[in-house]
């Protein structure tokens, strides 16, 4: 590239539009590879076309690069958490309703979704599909069991599901010994992996899954589902969960969590359906604070919460609601946060490094 113009600084925008474009295209030949910044600039006689050296403009290209390459992203200044029990993306009767559209109004950089469907066949799932309609990326999934999902039965009355009993006209975990009815079993059953995923439409780590493991008479394998994203120039951890129901104590679920999580003074949130009120998640996991408190269960009427978001005391909560009622018989929760604190000094100038990723 060339410039006509004298300032040594109008040369960087050049120089890194040129090493971009290289490691563009080296991204292209080979996917992830690793990526090298580094560009060399001298200037050019206007009267002889000769190069020169020792000229202070290109010896201004070297500092202003290095800070473009060691500057870190800083991510978001603040990031919008949500976290969703979806209910298999269906009613209490096996009628699907408008999954991507609730999503799409929670309007969430994370989105961590609870009993998400995933079909033995191939097709697309409920992450996957709320994914590619709303331009997120599944940072994480974690399958913690293999089920059956019946077809909607079509006997059913205007409300969302069957009055509470033993009684499943929709779902059942294979295991699981819940009393399914003739009606249920004269439809098809679909099935299917039934767990817990993060999607993000922010820069998260690669998500790591964490086995918590059974609880008594709990059919269902435990796992919890760990990222990392960038908040204001600082890591924020996020750990996705959803515990055993109260009828199968999970309390060394909560504690083997606890042991996982980090200190109070590190920006982190836990969110997900813990099947358990409040106060008694607070004495599980202390130290941690609810960043929202409100009733989500059942969604038409609710009267208990078991969906929790918790935040560690280095986490600034900026907004906090309960949403809508849903189609799921859960109402999802919404926050707004960013770590407590000011944020990092930018990186000095200097030699830098910078990895590229596709």
């Amino acid at each position: 590239a060339m410039t006509g113009w004298r300032l040594g600084y109008a040369i960087v925008p050049e120089t890194l539009a040129e090493s971009l474009a290289g490691m563009a295209f080296a991204q292209l030949v080979s996917p992830g590879a690793p990526v090298i910044f580094g560009s060399f600039a001298s200037s050019i006689s206007m009267q002889s076309g000769a190069p020169t050296f020792g000229t202070p403009e290109p010896a201004l290209t070297g500092p202003g690069g290095s800070d473009e390459a060691a500057t870190p992203d800083a991510g978001p200044a603040t990031l919008r958490l949500a976290t969703f029990n979806v209910h298999m993306g269906v009613d209490g009767w096996g009628r699907p309703y408008d999954l991507v559209a609730e999503c799409a109004a929670l309007d969430a950089d994370l989105l961590l979704l609870q009993e998400a469907w995933t079909p033995d066949d191939g097709r697309p799932g409920t992450a996957a599909t709320v994914a590619g309609q709303l331009g997120y990326q599944i940072v994480g999934e974690a399958h913690l069991a293999h089920a059956r999902l019946y077809e909607p039965y079509r006997a059913a009355p205007s409300r969302w599901g069957p009055a509470l009993s033993p009684v499943r006209k929709t779902f059942q975990v294979d295991g699981e010994r819940f009393r399914v009815p003739a009606g249920s079993r004269a439809r098809r059953p679909e099935p299917g992996r039934w767990g817990i995923a993060v999607l993000a439409r922010v820069p998260c780590t690669p998500a790591e899954v964490v086995l918590l493991g059974k609880a008594p008479r709990d059919a269902v394998t435990r796992s919890v589902v760990h990222t990392t994203t960038t908040v204001a120039g600082r890591p924020l951890a996020v750990w996705a969960v959803h515990m055993a129901h109260i009828t199968h104590p999970s309390f060394h679920h909560f504690r083997r969590l606890a042991r996982l999580l980090p200190p109070g003074d590190a920006p982190a949130v836990i969110a997900g359906d813990m099947n358990l009120w409040g106060p008694p998640v607070r004495l599980l996991l202390p130290g941690w604070h609810r960043a929202v408190v409100g009733r989500t269960w059942p969604a038409h009427r609710p009267h208990s919460q078991p969906d929790h978001v918790l935040t560690t005391p280095a986490v600034e909560v900026l907004d906090a609601r309960v949403a809508a009622a849903t189609g799921s018989d859960h109402r999802p929760l919404v926050v707004t946060v960013r770590p407590a604190g000011p944020s990092p000094a930018p990186v000095p100038g200097g030699a830098g490094r910078s990895s590229v990723r596709p």
